[in-house]
């Protein structure tokens, strides 16, 4: 076991705060009422679409968006909304440079992972790469950060150099739905490590699903056998 795994499996064990409520808790997670509130169903919402995560209104069966385009992806397994207060969470990761954070996202993300059901035999996760000016901003990853905890948490292999940015973009919070669809196309290029194997691509926050598209593209076309979307926050 590596230093950073045992470092990593010791903290889990430690007294901590939940960072919602400020409840103790025995290690880096929520309390399980803020766990139950911020990935329970909305009032007057159903399931979320199994291919893109949004969430469905009551009484539709499939999301229009995901019928009406294709998707590079199989399916898309969503923490929470991205609405308060689970949105603090992000903030507190990418805004205030928590690192605590990733791995108290990775938690809750495994865990509705568990409840979606099993990933394909052979998986290996892969952060979507931050691009240079977030870098500098942060000095981290946030997605590649919330990867590793998953790592931990999950025991699957980590390919965090398997994607790469072929040009910089502006900021997606400056952009609008369209011009994120269009800024994203050709994006991303994969290396052959991902041949054959099952992609879990993680992201910390899905907008309009533009990046994990190009990224999934990139991925099957450097021969990988599917890739499935894990995000902490869907954005409703």
């Amino acid at each position: 076991m590596s230093l950073l795994s045992m470092g990593r499996r010791w903290l889990s064990r430690i007294g901590c705060e939940c960072p919602l409520c400020g409840a103790r808790v025995a290690g880096a997670r929520l309390c399980q009422g803020c766990a139950t509130d911020i990935t329970g169903t909305p009032p007057g919402m159903q399931a979320r679409c199994r291919r893109c995560a949004l969430r469905l209104p009551a009484g539709a069966a499939h999301c229009a968006s995901c019928l009406g385009a294709p998707r590079a992806y199989a399916r898309t397994i969503a923490a929470f909304d991205y609405a308060p207060p689970a949105d603090a969470l992000i903030r507190m990761l990418k805004t205030q440079l928590r690192l605590s954070m990733a791995p108290v996202l990775a938690r809750v993300l495994a865990d509705a992972m568990l409840r979606d059901g099993a990933l394909p035999t052979g998986t290996v996760l892969v952060p979507v790469p931050a691009s240079r000016a977030s870098l500098r901003l942060r000095g981290m990853n946030p997605a590649g950060e919330i990867a590793r905890g998953l790592a931990a948490e999950l025991g699957l292999p980590l390919v965090g150099d398997a994607l790469r940015r072929r040009r910089e973009t502006p900021r997606q919070s400056s952009l609008n739905r369209q011009a994120r669809r269009r800024g994203a196309v050709g994006l991303f290029q994969a290396s052959a490590a991902v041949a054959g194997h099952h992609v879990a691509l993680v992201d910390d926050v899905m907008t309009t699903g533009s990046t994990v598209q190009a990224a999934a593209t990139a991925l099957l076309a450097a021969g990988a056998a599917s890739v499935t979307v894990l995000v902490v926050a869907r954005t409703p």
